[in-house]
């Protein structure tokens, strides 16, 4: 396995701002994570549902291409992370309509055997205490990196502040980077969340792209110009998973990246694939269009976005 994923697999409720009200959809940080990771490198994800969890979401998951779901636990007597959104108007805020933690507040899944060694792991959104213990129980590591939310920077900040003493890397949104430090400025907020710990933070900032503080350097990506937007939810999740998706493939090819899997380059070019593929998870609710994507279709866009890129 090049790959494996730590974090929630659940079912949503979402409501745009043009009053599409969809409930009881797959959800979950680990399962947009792995769907956009799998098309890059076989990656394995590590979750716990309950025993509510639909047989057909578990034969959804199954079915991702590059996806194994053997850490996929599925709990008997347990209920399944819930979570519920209403997007604003200009789809790049939203208001959290509830939160059921459920099997959330039990004990985490154990990292199964043939993850134990995985070089790359990624700590998708969980409560950071849950992430450091997971950590742990990689055994070759070469690269491991945490996202987070605004519910464990405010109910769980000295947990986190330890989890970034141990990992290379950091994702989160420009609120939550804001609400950490205190900086509303994305750059001076990168900074200061690399006196933390990590060797990088990636800060997502929606339509208007991604910033890289790296201790070697500051970068910017735009966002792919997106024509359709129908659900935000899972594209910070999906960024993730094809920029270390990426990462990971480039690694067990013995590129850059084997030399330094977290060097700057290794992560700027990485962002790039992380914004295309979460141009396609806007365009329909759930795993709708990410689920589907072809290689043809992604590869398309990916050489669309780079011309785009160029100056001259």
């Amino acid at each position: 396995m090049n790959l494996t994923v730590t974090g929630t697999v659940g079912i949503d409720t979402v409501v745009t701002p043009n009053g599409e009200h969809r409930e009881g959809i797959l959800g979950g940080s680990a399962v947009y994570f792995a769907a956009a990771a799998g098309k890059y490198t076989p990656v394995g994800l590590i979750a716990a549902v309950g025993e509510d969890f639909p047989a057909e979401f578990r034969k959804q998951i199954a079915g991702l291409a590059g996806v194994d779901a053997t850490g996929l636990e599925v709990r008997p007597g347990s209920k399944t992370f819930r979570w519920g959104g209403k997007y604003l108007d200009d789809m790049d805020h939203r208001e959290t309509l509830f939160t059921e933690l459920n099997i959330l507040i039990e004990a985490p899944p154990p990292v199964p055997g043939a993850y134990a060694a995985c070089p790359v792991v990624f700590l998708a959104n969980m409560h950071p205490g849950v992430q450091h213990g997971l950590a742990k129980q990689f055994s070759n590591k070469r690269l491991i990196v945490a996202d987070t939310m605004d519910l464990w920077i405010g109910a769980a900040r000295p947990e986190l502040e330890v989890l970034l003493g141990d990992v290379d890397g950091l994702v989160l949104n420009f609120d939550e980077a804001e609400q950490f430090t205190g900086l509303r400025n994305t750059v001076a907020a990168g900074k200061r969340l690399l006196e933390f710990g990590p060797r990088f933070v990636v800060v997502k900032k929606g339509e208007h792209g991604a910033i890289l503080v790296h201790r070697d350097g500051i970068a910017a990506l735009p966002a792919f110009p997106a024509e359709t937007v129908v659900d935000p939810t899972g594209a910070g999740d999906s960024f993730a998973g094809g920029m270390m998706g990426s990462i990971a493939a480039e690694l067990a090819r013995g590129g850059a990246a084997a030399k330094d899997p977290g060097g700057f380059q290794v992560v700027r070019r990485a962002m790039a694939h992380g914004t295309v593929v979460a141009s396609f998870t806007i365009e329909q609710f759930s795993l709708g269009r990410l689920g589907p994507l072809t290689k043809a279709e992604l590869d398309e866009r990916y050489h669309q976005y780079m011309h785009m890129l160029r100056l001259e």
